[in-house]
């Protein structure tokens, strides 16, 4: 019996899945619709575990409505903007664009070798302008609308890191990435 090559194969398939689009989204008004959106995964350089789980349960989720007749809708994006991203690339003594890019193209990798469901064309990355622009866009017009104002309060401030930390990310006192001592800071900052 002939061992089984699982590299040669898997190539072979997911060679044929990118020539033959066989996971881009089809535009047909006939077919009932099925929208599915795992979180987007932070670049951090590497897939790990936790992620292999999360989008293994979107994909057969997707294949399981699209064997059911659905037009199904499966993007990937990026969580990619702001100081985590900043602080890992000063860390590494690299531009953040250039950092995150990188990542992305590691990961997105990794996530293709898997073989998922998922219509590459229509991924996004948060720190690309023609996403974020719409963020600013919403921002705007609810500022307008004074939904959303400026005002002093107490933050969790990670003195090492140099950034505001949700609750969640102080343990013990702590920062969760750093270690350091939390500071209770006050800052300006927005409100919605």
């Amino acid at each position: 019996m002939e061992r089984y090559n699982f590299k040669k194969i898997e190539r072979k398939w997911q060679n044929f899945w990118s020539k033959n689009k066989s996971f881009k989204t089809k535009i047909d008004p006939n077919l009932k619709k099925f929208y599915c959106l795992e979180m987007f995964p932070y670049p951090s350089g590497k897939i790990h575990m936790g992620h292999v789980r999360n989008y293994t349960i979107g994909d057969v989720l997707s294949r399981y409505k699209s064997l059911q007749g659905y037009n199904v809708l499966h993007p990937m994006g990026w969580d990619s903007f702001g100081m985590p991203a900043e602080n890992a690339a000063r860390e590494n003594n690299l531009h953040p664009k250039d950092w995150t890019e990188k990542n992305i193209s590691i990961m997105k990798d990794q996530l293709q070798s898997l073989g998922l469901s998922i219509d590459w064309d229509r991924e996004i990355s948060t720190c690309d302008e023609r996403y974020y622009k719409h963020q600013q866009e919403f921002f705007i017009e609810m500022y307008e609308k004074g939904l959303i104002y400026r005002k002093e309060n107490y933050v969790n401030w990670d003195p090492i890191d140099q950034t505001v930390l949700a609750n969640e990310q102080v343990i013990d006192g702590k920062g969760w990435r750093s270690g350091a001592l939390v500071e209770r800071k006050k800052l300006n900052q927005w409100f919605f």
